[in-house]
């Protein structure tokens, strides 16, 4: 057997023998126990999440691609979505450009198309349409600085709205540090209006987690939920009542991330109970873009599950999500990124081929959710190593490139 066609694992104790590690030294160095290691390297637990690859191809010092091997090169369209991801970094980079580059001299969009365009941009989130948004957000971001500029408060939001997409995509696919920095200008744009602040508090907590950060995230949903629970119960059902379900969701699975199972129950439990009140948001009622209500609460429960490595728990909850009512209404990219979770669970119930099923009808309901994000790539390329595969799994490796 060739290197590259070993599995992950034993690619995994190949490399930490060629660094003269032992699996303790490895542990230690990822903050894990001596037993995961071992797991890992003998197959028993998989290795379904990007972060966590991230994390030990820098601890034996090769790339990621080397654990995920030469047959796992991005494919074209992954490279096009890295030069994207590049725009989006120099835009943030100019960010001072709107006081002092060519567009200080030029007068900031109107409010009213801005807050058209950045609608505009969410619908594109929405619709999983990654490489039209990366081209979008480098002149959104600075036009909506060059109004927030000007015109102080009155842009304030649309800012926030701004980097809030940019964290939340660039996250998706794979850039958490800078995800991470807009999601932090998102709450430094935020500060001093509690409502702004919970909703940039968002996609810092998602930022967080996905930067094996989990307990730092969990503090910054818990505290951003609270601070805006008390307008929320005198206001009713409104658009703040849906993003505070939204932070204890997003509290709920950092919890999890932080192997707390307890404290994980008891978020999602709250934030069901804040659906009930609130239903299924409607984009009338969802100024935040949460898409939050039932469903999404189910749906946080089988991503609970699977971060706590209940996979028989996720399986079993998943029949309810998809078979909901308001399921087929929720926008592509929720569904396409929900069924990944669905796929891991699946994997770790031991079942490859709901596995497998699970992803190519995540390929089918929003292609770029699967074909741009490293987690998908990772997931399928731990189910090609497993053995034969159905047909149209192999037909989507061979487009990722990993066949």
């Amino acid at each position: 057997m060739t290197s590259r066609e070993l599995p992950i694992g034993r690619r995994v104790a190949r490399l930490r023998t060629r660094r003269r590690m032992t699996q303790q030294m490895l542990a230690d160095r990822l903050g894990k126990s001596k037993s995961w290691v071992d797991k890992v390297e003998r197959g028993v637990r998989a290795l379904d999440r990007y972060t966590v690859i991230q994390e030990l191809a820098a601890a034996l010092r090769v790339d990621p691609v080397t654990l995920l091997g030469r047959d796992a090169l991005p494919s074209p369209a992954a490279r096009a979505a890295a030069q994207g991801v590049d725009g989006v970094r120099a835009a943030l980079d100019r960010y001072d450009a709107a006081l002092t580059g060519p567009r200080a001299r030029q007068a900031a969009p109107p409010v009213g198309e801005l807050d058209q365009r950045v609608r505009h941009a969410w619908l594109t989130y929405q619709h999983a349409d990654y490489p039209q948004l990366l081209r979008m957000l480098p002149e959104l971001l600075g036009d909506t600085q060059h109004a927030h500029s000007t015109q102080g408060d009155g842009a304030a939001e649309l800012l926030m709205q701004a980097y809030r997409i940019t964290s939340s995509v660039l996250v998706k696919l794979g850039a958490g540090d800078l995800g991470w920095l807009a999601a932090d200008r998102a709450m430094s744009v935020a500060a001093g209006d509690p409502l702004l602040a919970a909703a940039a508090a968002v996609p810092l907590g998602q930022a967080l987690r996905a930067l094996g950060r989990p307990r730092p995230a969990l503090a910054v949903t818990v505290a951003a939920a609270h601070r805006i629970a008390p307008e929320v119960r005198r206001d009713g059902p409104s658009p703040s009542l849906a993003l505070h379900g939204t932070l204890l969701v997003q509290a709920a699975l950092a919890a999890a991330g932080a192997g707390d199972e307890r404290g994980a129950e008891e978020l999602v439990d709250q934030a069901a109970r804040i659906a009930d009140e609130a239903g299924e948001a409607g984009e009338e009622h969802d100024r935040h873009w949460t898409g939050f209500g039932p469903t999404a609460v189910r749906m946080a429960r089988v991503a609970a599950a699977v971060e706590l490595g209940n996979g028989g728990e996720a399986v079993g909850l998943h029949e309810r999500v998809v078979g909901a009512d308001h399921w087929r209404r929720l926008p592509a990219e929720h569904r396409a990124a929900y069924l990944l979770d669905a796929g891991r669970g699946h994997l770790r119930a031991g079942n490859p081929l709901a596995a497998g099923r699970a992803l190519v009808d995540a390929d089918r309901t929003a292609p770029a959710e699967v074909r741009l994000r490293p987690v998908a790539r990772t997931l399928l390329t731990d189910l090609t190593r497993r053995g034969p595969v159905p047909a149209d799994v192999a037909r989507l490796a061979a487009a990722l490139g990993l066949g």
